[in-house]
């Protein structure tokens, strides 16, 4: 049934740095064996185009570099509503907060989404490759999206 379903949302850009990090954990996760209804789910960039992604499922859990929540290369399980507190008037994730804080116009009824974080070290426009931090967080990425695309 839909509304059972799960999916993981893995956002960013590869070109751009630590952004990249969601592509490093959708790759990760692709070749993974992923438990029943829950569907891994890729969106380079957030806006109108992303929306279906949280269509058709009862949660979603995004994967995402973020900035302002620790050292470089840790991991955080946010709710959607601090990525849009953090990203208020500028910083990279302005495109996700923004995108979260306005889905609801554009998507009922709403899953619920949590947002798995890895603090980025940094972003270079064209310069693809992620921060050795960065890198070394995606395996953690991966359970914790895992975890919480399972309830745990």
């Amino acid at each position: 049934m839909a509304s059972e379903r799960v999916n993981i949302v893995c956002v960013g850009n590869d070109l751009h740095g630590d952004d990249g990090v969601g592509g490093a954990v959708w790759a990760a996760l692709d070749s993974a064996r992923l438990p029943p209804g829950v569907r891994l789910m890729r969106a380079p960039f957030v806006g109108p185009a992303a929306v279906a992604c949280f269509e058709d499922c009862a949660r979603v859990v995004v994967v995402d570099a973020v900035c302002g929540f620790g050292a470089a290369g840790s991991v955080h399980c946010l709710a959607a509503g601090q990525i849009a507190a953090e990203t208020a008037g500028a910083g990279h994730a302005a495109a996700l907060g923004d995108f979260l804080a306005t889905l609801p116009l554009m998507l009922a009824p709403m899953p619920a989404i949590a947002v798995v974080g890895i603090e980025a070290e940094g972003f270079a426009s064209f310069t693809p490759g992620l921060s050795p931090p960065v890198a070394a967080a995606v395996p953690q990425a991966c359970r914790l999206a895992l975890e919480v695309a399972q309830g745990v």
